[in-house]
């Protein structure tokens, strides 16, 4: 799926009932990631992280929901001891998708992950969706390797405040941090929109590296 699409509004069953995918994110942000399986150790650790991590999604109007190719039963038994690990609690739905429906239309299983039927197993995908349900961002990941849910937020942050600031966030960007004018804003505008406005100089002579404080 290509960044700026349309995120199917997928009718889905989860360990919170049936639910659209537009309804449920609404008017907010969206983030839809997938675990290759229940009851594995990665996969316990990922989502109990999500559920430590819940307060600050919210914050930034962030809803999550989760997929595996296991079914609602399974999801609802291992969310138990995911609680273990995330304070007793667990919020946000799992997407039933045994038949692997989703996985394929969204190009997400991982041929080097197999289930004991030899079936492929969904790999680590992250999917970022903006308001407009378009998607803003995606990242695949192998099983052997967790994500860094921190970097999901700092990704958010910047998605957040790009969308409506004529920035961009420069290489180990955190929010608060300097932030560069777009190229597509020169001359007097710049100025005007960016009083702070530093200029690098370059062996270049060229002007492109323009730095500015975070704007609010």
């Amino acid at each position: 799926m290509k960044l700026g699409a349309t995120f199917p509004d997928y009718k889905v069953k989860t360990t919170a009932g049936d639910l659209s995918l537009h309804e449920y994110w609404g008017e907010g942000w969206g983030i839809f990631f997938t675990h290759p399986a229940d009851y594995t150790p990665v996969c316990t650790t990922e989502l109990a992280m999500v559920e430590k991590m819940a307060e600050e999604f919210s914050k930034r109007n962030v809803k999550m929901i989760a997929l595996s190719c296991d079914s609602v039963e399974s999801h609802v038994g291992w969310t138990e001891d995911i609680k273990k690990y995330s304070g007793g609690k667990f919020s946000y739905p799992i997407i039933d998708d045994t038949s692997r429906t989703l996985a394929v239309e969204l190009g997400m299983l991982d041929a080097d992950e197999k289930d004991a039927a030899g079936l492929p197993l969904t790999a680590r995908a992250v999917f970022i969706v903006g308001p407009d349900k378009k998607l803003k961002l995606s990242i695949l990941y192998p099983a052997t390797t967790g994500r860094n849910f921190d970097e999901l937020l700092r990704v958010i942050d910047s998605l957040q405040l790009t969308a409506y600031k004529k920035v961009a966030t420069p290489a180990n960007w955190q929010s608060g941090g300097e932030c560069m004018v777009l190229p597509s804003v020169t001359g007097d505008a710049a100025k005007e929109l960016f009083p702070g406005m530093r200029v690098e100089e370059l062996p270049s002579g060229k002007g492109y590296m323009r730095f500015t404080p975070q704007p609010q």
